[in-house]
């Protein structure tokens, strides 16, 4: 899982270089059989003779001198952000308190907080004093210090921030303070070395290296973020550290890892220089940063969604599974099933590019979709409205659990394993099935079916089928055998499944 909240960098990765034991030799895999060189076989060099552990050329001999460079300019931020107090009691007998668990009613009383600490990284940008780190490390602190590599702390106050792209800008008072720059101009490219400063787990000014191991990732962590991915070790508390390019320039900021167990295993993300700098600029000015916003959620176009619409294979674009009442996308005509293939003459690769696309917008301005609908391009026109907080869009997002097996039941039409029958007043409290939704609900799935295997639990509601409206079982049906007839291997289905509506691709059983 991704780890945001707290971050990164804490065991230093060794780097080992593996050379052949003769220079110029063939290197041997166990269990190969050997084979003459010939004019297409890569032979390893080590270099010139007495040199076979020496970096290779164009690595430096050393960090050190990078980061005696830039150490200075990089600083430890200490928050203390008000949480509630936990209520305990002491048992007679025992050596540790108890949580008490909230009591019916108590939400009447006024819960007690407390200032609890955190930590983080940042960098100065300017000598005035002027600090970029992640918005998630300063976000709600009502306190915010700065610690310097020389020991010297300072009180800091907040200048901006910016949830979306997870930058902020923090200030200290004083001048002649030591800072670097971000790296515009030239950017990194997979394989080129990199050195992340920062402050992992308390520990003060820490320097791990790497390379960079890909550009443009969608962690799904923002929408304006295209980010570098690392392998040089980062943890928690490196958040809104740099990451420099060997020449002492900032080419990163460090704000993600991906990690099963919440340490570093060699994947982090940063946020590209190129967008940390736009945006902090903005912050320093005092400007609020406004995205534009449709109102949709989206996905990638799969391929055996393409397969089910009977759509070719190479088709790109990004999957509209909902369109949010009342937005900017419902008011502009986009409708679930669409697949936008381009937006004011941009190609749209897939569900990032749109985000991005749409995110770069301004509130108010006109976006013109490219979309296929039911297998016919067609133009959509849409204002676009003002992206609403972080925090707004996650509670939309909260009902996406992952929906659980089955309950037997027995009323209804069988069709693919999936028995489905006509909405009624006791279904839709059953389910918590809005009265504006229209559909057929599943009932009952046959565990050995391809709708069993994909899990398919009662209470789901299908609305669209093989691109039509469905409100009956029999409906369902005839959408269905048309996909059959049309030689498709899988029907696409629109579903709604607490609360959200969802993309779904029900193979069909071959017929003898």
């Amino acid at each position: 899982m991704l780890k945001r909240k707290e971050f990164i960098l804490g065991a230093a990765v060794g780097l080992t270089f593996a050379a052949a034991a003769t220079a110029g030799g063939v290197i041997q895999w166990p269990g190969a059989e050997a084979a003459p060189a010939s004019a297409s076989r890569l032979i390893p060099s080590a270099g010139a003779a007495g040199l076979a552990f020496a970096p290779p050329q164009g690595a430096p001999l050393s960090f050190a001198d990078i980061f005696q460079q830039v150490a200075p300019a990089v600083v430890q931020i200490d928050v203390k952000t008000r949480v509630q107090r936990p209520r305990t009691m002491q048992m007679p007998g025992f050596p540790f308190p108890f949580l008490v668990p909230p009591q019916e009613g108590d939400s009447k009383v006024e819960p007690e907080t407390q200032l609890a600490p955190g930590s983080g990284s940042g960098f100065f940008i300017s000598a005035d004093g002027t600090i970029v780190t992640n918005n998630h490390v300063v976000a709600n602190a009502e306190e915010i210090s700065v610690k310097l590599s020389d020991g010297r702390t300072f009180k800091a106050r907040l200048i901006g921030r910016d949830e979306a792209s997870d930058l902020a800008v923090i200030k200290i008072e004083g001048d002649s303070f030591p800072f670097v720059s971000f790296e515009e101009a030239s950017e990194p490219r997979v394989g080129d070395w990199v050195i992340a400063v920062g402050n992992p787990f308390g520990l003060g000014g820490t320097a791990t290296a790497g390379i960079v191991s890909a550009k443009s990732r969608d962690i799904g962590g923002g929408v304006a973020n295209d980010f570098l991915q690392i392998d040089a070790a980062i943890n928690r508390g490196n958040s809104g550290g740099p990451t420099f390019d060997i020449y002492g320039r900032v080419i990163g900021v460090n704000t993600a890892i991906f990690s099963p167990s919440g340490g570093s295993v060699g994947i982090g993300f940063a946020i590209p220089a190129k967008t940390a700098k736009e945006i902090t600029d903005r912050l320093i000015k005092g400007e609020t940063i406004e995205r534009g916003y449709l109102g949709v959620q989206i996905s990638d176009l799969q391929p055996e969604v393409k397969e089910a619409l009977g759509l070719d294979a190479n088709t790109k674009g990004a999957f509209v599974a909902q369109v949010t009442a009342g937005s900017p996308a419902a008011e502009g005509g986009l409708q679930e099933e669409d697949i936008v293939t381009s937006i004011n003459g941009e190609a749209v690769d897939g569900a990032s590019s749109l985000t991005r696309r749409v995110a770069n917008a301004k509130p108010g301005d006109r976006l013109r979709l490219e979309v296929l609908r039911e297998g016919r391009r067609q133009t959509v026109d849409i204002r676009a409205g003002r992206r609403p907080s972080e925090e707004s869009l996650n509670q939309q997002l909260e009902g996406e659990d992952t929906p659980e097996a089955a309950p037997n039941a027995t009323v209804g039409t069988e069709v693919e394993g999936v028995t489905v029958t006509a909405l009624t007043a006791a279904l839709r409290q059953r389910h918590n099935i809005p009265d504006d939704v229209n559909g057929v609900v599943v009932t009952a799935v046959d565990a050995s079916s391809e709708a069993g295997k994909l899990g398919i639990p009662a209470g789901l509601v299908i609305f669209r089928a093989n691109n039509r409206a469905v409100t009956t079982p029999a409906e369902f049906r005839t959408a269905v055998e048309a996909a059959r007839t049309s030689g498709r291997p899988s029907v696409l289905l629109m579903v709604l499944y607490q609360g959200n509506n969802r993309s779904l691709v029900l193979p069909l059983a071959k017929k003898d």
